[in-house]
């Protein structure tokens, strides 16, 4: 830990910092849902009734239990009483198959589940396909389910926990599965400081939250993403948070930004997009955004300029991962440029590398790591991939950036998608940007597939705004426009219009599969 992040005490645990920040707030909103509001003080007995159940429940501290949730209130205190009671919450997405859910429950050896009724037969298909005994806990006022109804565990003749779980700051306190876009999901281990940190380096200082604003994620609480938006960083403030269970789409979140009026909006760019494309696409007089942020892929420059010319209000692009736990590079209100993910948030350090460890030149592509306090420890199981990507104080991201002229990173693509034509790499991104500034073109993706002599050809994948214009002639007009932008030899050789690209359930484009394709 570095001098500036002495502060933190070693005796520490995150659910009880959160519960005695807001101890003077105890009529004010902390959430409210699709159905639900709490206030903070009831919060706070939530929190110690669920941690005070899970214990009488036969869990164990550093046990873990498996939160398959959508976001409602009982997601947060599920996650904050975990935390209080020194149980480790493990929350996964809920958009996943039985078997990915089998998999986590024996890798993480789960001792419990609290899932979301509409998510309960999967979950009881999973663990049939475990072969393990666990109970399930259900998110449900209903009960007519068999298994355990949430509202038990926070039963009033359960005394609440007085006090908190005596942990380490660099305890573990909870996991996040990896995207498993390169084979099962990893289990990226956390530590009780790492949230702390990603507020105090992030949350306060970039997005410059306080109590005052009601902040709206359309990035669901179980991506590392949208667990800091929706629940670390308001909750380090005093903000109200409006949670959402449904899917994000236009339709939905343009619902809640019109009646709710939240003052900071987080999305991703995938959503971004089909938000300006949309018809519905509200006025500014309709919404009261002050702030936007983006993260999950870079923002094309042509969407970030539209959306905050649309709002008058900046959309802050940053990086974050899994592994970092929230962002670490951003854009900053006042300075943003956009098609760039802006520079370090302070607290973090970045380097750019070649291929031998060596730093790279401005201007140059190179792998990027990162140091920081918010760093996850390990791989749950996994020495050899925790390994590679944890190094020292260092972690390789997987990313190829570029630094600018003037101090700005650039998204250059993932390691394994920068293609190689004509001898020169060529960054998919950079493609794609230029794609997107055609006025044609409602999203795109770059890859890369070697033609029958074996030589890598770049292929676009176009969506249209106009899924009925003519691709005869457009095909020739898009090659041309990127001519104009770009080098000759980056310009895609072939172009297939498609009506939708493929995607994760947190919206970034699955390069893979078009690979396959």
């Amino acid at each position: 830990m570095t001098a500036e992040h002495a502060d933190l005490p070693q005796r520490f645990n995150f659910a009880h910092h959160i519960l005695t920040l807001n101890q003077n707030r105890k009529h004010k909103l902390a959430f409210r849902d699709d159905h639900n509001e709490i206030s903070y003080g009831e919060l706070d007995l939530k929190v110690r009734q669920f941690a005070a159940g899970l214990l009488a429940q036969g869990i164990q501290p550093e046990q873990r239990v498996l939160l398959v949730m959508h976001d409602s209130i009982d997601m947060p205190i599920a996650f904050l009483g975990a935390l209080f009671a020194g149980v480790i919450p493990v929350p996964v997405n809920t958009l996943l198959p039985a078997d990915n859910y089998a998999y986590m429950i024996q890798h993480s050896d789960a001792k419990l589940i609290l899932a979301s009724a509409s998510l309960l037969s999967t979950v009881k298909d999973a663990v049939a396909q475990s072969e393990r005994t666990i109970p399930i806990v259900v998110s449900s006022h209903d009960q007519s389910h068999s298994e355990i109804a949430m509202s038990a565990l926070l039963n009033a003749n359960v005394l609440a926990m007085d006090h908190h779980a005596d942990t380490h700051a660099d305890q573990f306190a909870f996991w996040l599965y990896s995207s498993g876009s390169t084979g099962q999901p990893k289990g990226a281990v956390h530590t009780h400081a790492n949230l702390y940190w990603t507020a105090e380096l992030y949350g306060k200082p970039i997005l410059d939250l306080n109590e005052d604003d009601l902040v709206f994620s359309a990035a669901k609480l179980f991506f590392a993403y949208g667990l800091g938006n929706a629940l670390t960083f308001p909750l380090s403030v005093g903000a109200t948070t409006l949670l959402m269970a449904e899917r994000a789409t236009p339709a939905s979140v343009f619902k809640r930004l019109i009646k709710h009026h939240p003052t900071v909006f987080y999305g991703v760019p995938t959503l971004y997009v089909a938000m300006l494309a949309a018809a519905d696409l509200p006025k500014k007089s309709q919404v009261a955004l002050r702030l936007c942020a983006s993260a999950g892929e870079a923002l094309p420059r042509e969407i970030g300029e539209k959306f905050s010319a649309q709002f008058d209000c900046d959309v802050l692009d940053g990086l974050g991962s899994t592994e970092m736990l929230h962002i670490f590079l951003s854009n900053r209100s006042g300075k943003v440029r956009y098609g760039t993910t802006g520079t370090p948030v302070p607290g973090y350090e970045v380097e750019l590398r070649d291929d031998l460890g060596n730093p790279v030149s401005v201007g140059n592509v190179g792998d990027l790591y990162i140091k920081g306090p918010s760093a996850a420890h390990l791989y749950w199981t996994d020495r050899a991939k925790s390994m590679s990507t944890f190094q020292g104080p260092w972690v390789k991201s997987g990313d190829k950036y570029l630094l600018d002229d003037e101090g700005y990173y650039v998204y250059a693509g993932r390691s394994d998608d920068m293609l190689k034509v004509s001898g020169q790499y060529v960054s998919p991104i950079e493609v794609e940007s230029a794609l997107m500034g055609h006025e044609a073109v409602l999203e795109c993706a770059v890859v890369g597939k070697p033609d029958s002599q074996g030589l890598i050809k770049t292929i676009a994948y176009v969506v249209l705004r106009d899924p009925n214009h003519d691709t005869s002639t457009i095909e020739v007009d898009l090659k041309s426009f990127v001519k104009t932008r770009l080098a000759p030899h980056k310009y895609p050789r072939e172009i297939v219009f498609v009506g939708d690209l493929p995607k994760t359930a947190t919206g970034k484009i699955q390069r893979f599969r078009l690979r396959e394709l």
